[in-house]
């Protein structure tokens, strides 16, 4: 089974994130990326059914500073094949403008499964996998929470409100959009990943231009401002309720 696994850099929320002159966009200069949470959860998943049927998983990014590190660390966790987008691209790509980037190379590659995180805390308006799904006339299953694979198929556990579990077959080729791994994305150690960096290769795709058309556009960024705006009621039920009442009268609720 080929397996292809789109992944992103986001960025860290743990760092002081601040907007850049323009007002339109994070400032890039000091902003440390890392892999979104829910694509190292798929490249696991893919990890784990190549393990299971002798596949081969491909993973592809786009080019970006430390993304190497993140690619050697894919393959000494057994990825097979390492390629990077690159080109001259804008310093936000929406995911629009990623999917329609990825197809004629997933086409090239011509993959039985492609696994990408369901979404990333920096998507706007729309899922890497549901976009790509659409551009490659292909079947999408979003937050899966792990899969098998069949013969010409793919059994899709997907989760529901609840703690309702369905597990759905879909025919291949298809796109599986990620929530969570059957097991938690494995560790690697740092002298494994340093040798995967003598050892790997990483293919470099060029990719022309872009085409964000579609998708959200951002006018303004901006930190909330700062306000008295929160009412704290004390006293018993019925006190509670009763300053409720008025508030709500004052607001023109009630």
């Amino acid at each position: 089974m080929k397996i292809v696994v789109p992944v992103k850099l986001v960025p860290d929320l743990v760092e002081e994130l601040t907007i850049d002159p323009s007002g339109t966009a994070l400032d890039t200069s000091w902003l440390r990326l890392i892999i979104n949470e829910f694509d190292d959860h798929a490249i696991e998943q893919a990890i784990l059914l190549k393990e299971r049927s002798s596949g081969h998983v491909t993973i592809i990014t786009l080019d970006a500073e430390e993304v190497d590190d993140m690619l050697f660390a894919a393959a000494a966790k057994g990825a097979d094949k390492l390629i990077k987008l690159v080109g001259n691209f804008e310093s936000v790509i929406n995911n629009h403008a990623l999917a329609r980037a990825l197809v004629p190379l997933v086409q090239d590659l011509q993959p039985d499964l492609i696994l990408t995180g369901v979404q990333s805390h920096n998507d706007l308006d729309g899922s890497l996998g549901a976009l790509l799904a659409e551009y490659l006339h292909m079947p999408y299953v979003g937050y899966v929470s792990g899969v098998s694979a069949e013969p010409g198929r793919a059994i899709a556990h997907k989760e529901y409100p609840g703690g309702l579990t369905a597990k759905i077959g879909i025919n291949l080729p298809a796109v599986l959009g990620i929530q969570a791994a059957e097991q938690p994305p494995r560790y690697v150690a740092i002298s494994k990943v340093r040798q995967m960096m003598k050892t790997a290769q990483i293919d470099e795709h060029e990719v022309s231009s872009v085409d964000s058309s579609g998708g959200a556009r951002i006018t303004r960024m901006y930190q909330p401002e700062v306000a008295e705006r929160a009412t704290m009621i004390t006293g018993d039920a019925n006190e509670t309720s009763d300053k409720l009442i008025v508030i709500f009268q004052e607001l023109g609720v009630l």
